[in-house]
């Protein structure tokens, strides 16, 4: 009989789960939990309008909501036979609460934004109801998360009690790692899969299924239950002991959360304010941590004096603080090194986000990993003190109210008031000043002397070296050497204005040429050409026309608001409009208001008008708290890559929006081209394109779009008069914008000619909860990409916009600017107009630059060879020139002018030019030239059947001829022939220039057969 229990035994023992299984189960605990952060900033950026903002709250919830959750288990665990079974229990209440999660937040910010704050009449109200209801929807899971670590510590150490310091801190490390792994899974895979609601759901099953596990753990375990660990010292010696160490536990939280606020702002400055750089950031944070709490797993059981040791490390860290701010003035330079070594390729990209991440981890690394080790120790000596199980909660409350503390702190008093530099020193003095009294309190009074001196005496001086010998050159952090690998961009410019705002570190600067640039985070937002009679900067032609182009829509408008201050001139610009009465200019930093100021009188309006008001709040929240209607609302963001700014491209915001416009009320959009790809041009386009009855879209220059779209019913046709009075007039002209024809040769398109175009465009519409733009836009500026199919669209070898348009434009009245492709090329079309046509005088033949000298060479050979005929056995080579002539000259000439063009170069004076085929193409060319749409169909269709001796790229030119000719001619069928007919096994559409890609798509489109695209 005693041997048969014997074997029972022997069977339980082998039913019983190592401890090693328990630390997988909290690793993979800790992968879904940082899902949840990571997630959760994503969904609060939408709710509360900024990145920065949304992960502050998160960070303060999440930590706060933890903090709760440690103080409760730490009260209750002893009360729990089987502390693991309680953390199954939380744990797959986390993940129920995780699947309902996404449809609770929809419904919840609708009816926020739609029946809560528009019946709040005082912001204060608005905004702490706002920050409450934020507070609502994450804390409670995060209090079940803040529970999680003290069960399962109590349940380890209860059914491993051999080591228990050791237990603690692998438990540290192994949730820590799982976190670090967890919040790079979450943003550079489960989103893009999944968006936002499949991410959150991903997490809440992991957490279902680990609660799963945990069950059969414990019914398999043959001792699930066990006795909680008893205090064993008198309680007056525990209590104070227990007191000094959770005041120690809430002074490091609070500093090690200052660091981290901290860092993530100055690695802004050096990897750019992607989202994907807070989650590289966040991660490398954590993993400092988890190390620390590996390393301190072996020795934590064999440390003498655990008191003393801790003093140390806090010292240590604290110093180790210090040296992250010479380090990082240092990653300026290794960023500039990386960004020269790689090539800007979709392959290169993943080592620039493996390479960003290790730039991180040098800055963090030495000071969390310090940072890792004092939970563990803190726990320990409270334990060892004989504390019981319930310190494990309580130093982790007090470590997670510490960190919300200093979140707080840091981001609304530490950062405006002390600027990054001097608040890191802040951090760093709550580190040393913790250290030197811990080593106080471990050591007898007749050893405190010396070691206290000297504790204090390097800490001093640390900080003091830092305060004296360490600067930070203002002109090297707002070089923004992220996007060009360059950090002396700045090194000959006047710094006017530094500010480390809430959200934002805002920059002015004013070079030698005497233009003065705002910038975010290193990033040039708005820049002004100051100095009288030089010519205006990019940024000032695309304000002005932001400003103003609206009213050429509705002139009456009288009630305009902006969204995003910049550097004002927009406002300035609506403000010279007679007929406006209010505007409201909308913007979430502080900093950028005060330091738009300095640009003076070219922004004066925006200041100093009594009509003008300026607002420091979120976009949303001020939309909904005010409930005002606009006829004209204008949005100026940033770049879409910069986190957070996405979602003002989102059909979600465009659909908020259209709550705040009168029914004929315009919404004007200015979107960034550069740094940007057309796949992500076109996902915003086709969230404008669900909400919006009708729109259009001009281009201010070659790498900016105007959006302008109206709330209900067609925009009609503009009436550009009221430009071109006043003060509208004068800002117009100083940005060389003279007439009707400047404007309309800036028109690209419509809706009704680009929706069958996007129909068939496979890329996903821009949403917030499938955040197409914000995943992928970083990578498109680290590629220096350009969605160059909208300007390819205005260059294109064919009247294309103006026939699409049905708009004539004179293109002889166009003023020349550089900034204009369509100008430049305008001006170098007339210049071989005015060569060709006094048969190479030299006079008219001047004025072409070294790019154009191609041009005014063939020019002369075309006259050469009539002289003597030279051409009339080679008809090929002829025609070779003249074609690559005419692609050049047709689009950008006056009908009137192009068909003159023409008309000389076929002028019957050798054989060459009577031909039949020669005939045939000079007809094609005239249809061209006059917009001839029936004439162009018919033409190019002729020349396509005879297929003689046609090139690759003259046959495509006729191709996309005739479909601009049966497109024009509102028969998008027969242009869908046409494609069919030609283009199949001819051109490989994702190869095709943006003129042909915008016609296939058009005839596709209109004929509603995706079909012929599949294999595209």
């Amino acid at each position: 009989m005693s041997e048969n229990r014997q074997s029972a035994a022997q069977v339980d023992i082998k039913l019983a789960a190592p401890r090693a299984v328990y630390f997988a189960i909290f690793a993979i605990s800790g992968f879904s939990g940082l899902i949840y952060e990571s997630i959760w900033s994503h969904y609060l950026k939408l709710f509360l309008g900024h990145a920065a903002y949304a992960q502050s709250l998160v960070l303060m919830l999440f930590m706060g909501g933890m903090a709760i959750g440690s103080w409760v288990a730490s009260r209750n665990s002893s009360k729990s036979k089987i502390p693991i079974l309680a953390y199954a229990v939380v744990e797959l209440i986390i993940g129920l609460a995780a699947l309902v999660f996404h449809s609770v937040f929809t419904g919840v910010i609708e009816g926020f934004y739609a029946t809560v704050l528009p019946s709040v009449g005082e912001p204060t109200i608005g905004a702490t109801l706002k920050w409450l209801t934020a507070g609502i929807l994450i804390l409670p899971q995060s209090i079940l998360l803040g529970m999680t670590f003290p069960l399962m510590s109590a349940g380890i150490i209860r059914r491993f009690p051999d080591t228990p310091g050791g237990s603690i801190a692998m438990l540290y490390f192994t949730n820590s790692i799982g976190a670090a792994i967890g919040v790079l899974a979450s943003g550079f895979w489960f989103i893009e899969k999944f968006g936002l609601p499949g991410t959150i759901m991903t997490a809440g099953v992991i957490n279902i299924m680990l609660a799963v596990v945990v069950w059969m753990l414990v019914r398999l375990d043959p001792k699930p239950e066990t006795e909680p660990l008893a205090s064993t010292r008198d309680s007056g010696s525990r209590q104070t002991v227990a007191r000094l160490f959770m005041l120690a536990a809430f002074i490091t939280g609070a500093a090690s959360f200052i660091y981290e606020i901290s860092w993530i702002r100055m690695l802004s400055l050096v990897l750019g304010a992607t989202t994907h750089s807070f989650e590289l950031m966040l991660s490398a944070f954590i993993t400092g941590l988890a190390f620390g709490g590996l390393w301190i797993k072996r020795r934590i059981d064999t440390i003498d004096d655990p008191v003393r040791f801790s003093g140390f490390v806090q010292i240590i860290m604290g110093i180790f603080a210090l040296l992250t701010i010479p380090m990082y003035m240092e990653t300026f330079g290794l960023m500039e090194w990386l960004l020269a070594a790689l090539q800007r390729s979709e392959q290169a990209y993943t080592g620039y986000t493996l390479s960003s991440h290790v730039i991180a981890l040098i800055v963090m690394l030495p000071t969390t990993f310090m940072a890792g080790m004092t939970l563990p120790l803190f726990t320990y000596v409270l334990l060892n003190r004989g504390a019981g199980e319930g310190s494990i909660g309580r130093i982790y409350a007090a470590n997670t109210v510490g960190a919300i503390c200093g979140v707080l702190f840091a981001v609304h008093i530490g950062m405006p008031l002390l600027g990054l530099k001097n608040l890191i020193v802040f951090g760093a003095v709550l580190d040393l000043v913790l250290g030197v009294g811990l080593i106080w309190y471990a050591l007898p009074a007749e050893r405190r002397g010396f070691a206290i001196t000297a504790a204090a005496g390097v800490s001093a001086a640390a900080v003091g070296a830092t305060l004296v010998l360490v600067d930070l050159d203002q002109r090297v952090l707002a070089s923004g050497v992220y996007r060009h690998g360059v950090t002396t961009a700045a090194a000959d410019s006047e710094m006017l204005f530094y500010k480390d705002g809430k959200t934002a570190t805002v920059s002015l600067r004013k070079d030698p040429q005497g233009r003065i640039a705002l910038s975010t985070n290193g990033k040039p937002d708005a820049s002004i050409q100051m100095e009288p009679g030089k010519p205006a900067s990019n940024d000032e032609i695309t304000m002005t026309l932001l400003g103003s182009i609206a009213f050429g829509f509705k002139p009456d408008a009288q009630r305009v608001a902006n969204i995003g201050m910049g550097s004002g001139q927009t406002t300035h610009v609506v403000l010279a409009s007679p007929n406006v009465e209010v505007v409201d200019t909308v913007e979430i930093e502080a900093a950028m208001a005060h330091a738009s100021k300095q640009f003076g009188a070219a922004v004066a309006r925006a200041h100093e008008d009594p009509r003008s008001s300026i607002h420091i709040e979120d976009a949303k929240t001020f939309f909904s708290l005010h409930n005002n209607v606009y006829d004209i609302i204008i949005a100026e963001p940033s770049n879409p890559w910069v986190s957070g700014v996405a979602s003002l491209f989102s059909t979600e915001f465009y659909g908020t929006v259209k709550r705040y416009l009168e029914p004929d009320g315009l919404f004007v959009q200015w979107i960034q081209l550069y740094e940007f790809s057309d796949d992500l041009s076109i996902s915003i386009m086709k969230a404008m394109n669900e909400n919006f009855s009708d729109y259009v879209i001009f281009r201010s220059d070659d790498t900016n779009i105007l959006l302008i779209a109206k709330n209900e019913g067609e925009l009609g046709e503009p009436d550009w008069s009221m430009l071109w009075k006043g003060e509208l007039k004068s800002s117009l002209n100083r940005v060389s914008v003279f007439s009707d024809d400047d404007i309309n040769a800036r028109q690209i398109i419509r809706r009704d000619a680009l929706e069958p175009y996007l129909e068939i465009a496979r890329t996903p519409i821009n949403s917030d909860y499938y955040p197409i733009v914000d995943l992928n836009a970083g990578e498109a500026r680290f590629r220096n990409m350009h969605a160059r199919d909208l300007l390819d669209w205005q260059t294109a070898p064919i009247p294309l916009l103006e026939m699409l348009n049905h708009l004539p434009i004179d293109f002889a009245l166009l003023s020349e600017s550089d900034e204009l492709s369509t100008s430049k090329m305008t001006a170098v079309a007339y210049r071989m107009f005015k060569s060709l046509m006094s048969n190479g005088d030299s006079e008219s033949a001047s004025g072409f630059s070294p790019n154009d000298e191609r041009l005014r060479v063939l020019t002369e050979w075309v006259l050469l060879s009539e002289t003597k005929c030279s051409s009339d056995g080679d008809f090929e080579r002829w025609h070779g020139i003249v074609h690559e002539l005419t692609v050049n000259t047709l689009p950008f000439l006056a009908a009137d002018d192009a068909a003159a063009y023409v008309q000389r170069l076929f002028d019957p004076v050798c054989r060459v030019q009577q031909g039949l085929l020669a005939r045939a193409w000079n007809e094609l060319y005239l249809s061209v030239a006059r917009r001839d749409a029936t004439g162009m169909a018919r033409s190019s269709a002729r020349l396509l059947e005879r297929n003689e001796g046609l090139s690759f790229r003259q046959k495509k030119y006729l191709i996309s001829v005739a479909m601009l000719g049966h497109i024009a001619a509102d028969e998008p069928t027969k242009a869908r022939e046409i494609w069919t007919a030609q283009a199949e096994g001819f051109l490989d559409f994702g190869n095709l220039d943006g003129h042909m890609k915008l016609l296939a798509g058009i005839a596709i489109g209109s004929a509603g057969d995706e079909n012929l695209l599949a294999n595209r």
